[in-house]
């Protein structure tokens, strides 16, 4: 298999010696270059065409997410992975919208980032442990804002149809053939999704969402 080319990407010397050693450690991988900012970064990527940027956030001028979209862009076979000294919910918003492949701290550890490396050398997309868990919560809540009864299972979904209808709990159960006490339990789930407080509540919240139109097709 070829070695994977990476260039380096930081306006700090220091960093970029500490990514350098770490490289130069991991077999089947070949530091092509370095730069210490975007322009620069872009002007290496045309040049060296390498399979790897792994590039810091914040640079002087423009910062890594507007050179890492302009590389994604022009050249979409070049993957890059973001550098940052914290976790920031809207920067991995926007690192991810800008195509990074991968979003890992400065203090990432050795055997985290070759696991990241192999992630991306295989096509795959890689973030740092801790920032794995806010990518995931960031889906649902894109997820829930598109659909706003995202959350809710296609039978819950019919629950709160008949619930915004004015149907009683006796009477949901009656047309759904189950027990009262399931639907008591499917109401309480309900409610607690869609972070409501009573029924009244998650009525006029499907009612003015449209429920209707995101009933199973099958009770639709």
């Amino acid at each position: 298999m070829a070695d994977l080319r990476v260039l380096l990407v930081d306006d700090h010397e220091v960093v970029r010696m500490g990514l350098r050693l770490v490289l130069d450690e991991i077999p089947g991988v070949r530091l092509v270059g370095e730069a210490e900012g975007a322009d620069e970064a872009i002007l290496c990527c045309q040049q060296l065409q390498p399979d790897l940027v792994i590039m810091d956030i914040k640079m002087p001028g423009r910062s890594g997410i507007q050179a890492c979209r302009e590389v994604t862009e022009r050249w979409p076979h070049i993957r890059v992975i973001l550098l940052s000294s914290f976790i920031d919910d809207d920067l991995l918003a926007e690192a991810i919208d800008a195509g990074a492949s991968g979003y890992v701290t400065k203090n990432v550890r050795t055997g985290e980032l070759v696991r990241a490396l192999e992630a991306v050398r295989q096509g795959g997309a890689s973030f740092d442990p801790a920032i794995t868990q806010r990518v995931l919560e960031m889906v649902r809540r894109r997820s829930r804002q598109g659909n706003p009864f995202a959350e809710l299972t296609k039978r819950e979904i019919v629950v709160l149809h008949l619930l915004s209808l004015g149907k009683s709990n006796i009477e949901i159960a009656h047309e759904l053939v189950l027990s009262e006490k399931t639907v008591r339990n499917h109401v309480s789930t309900v409610l607690s999704k869609l972070d409501v407080h009573n029924r009244v509540e998650a009525a006029t919240f499907a009612l003015r969402k449209r429920v209707v139109d995101y009933l199973p097709q099958d009770e639709a």
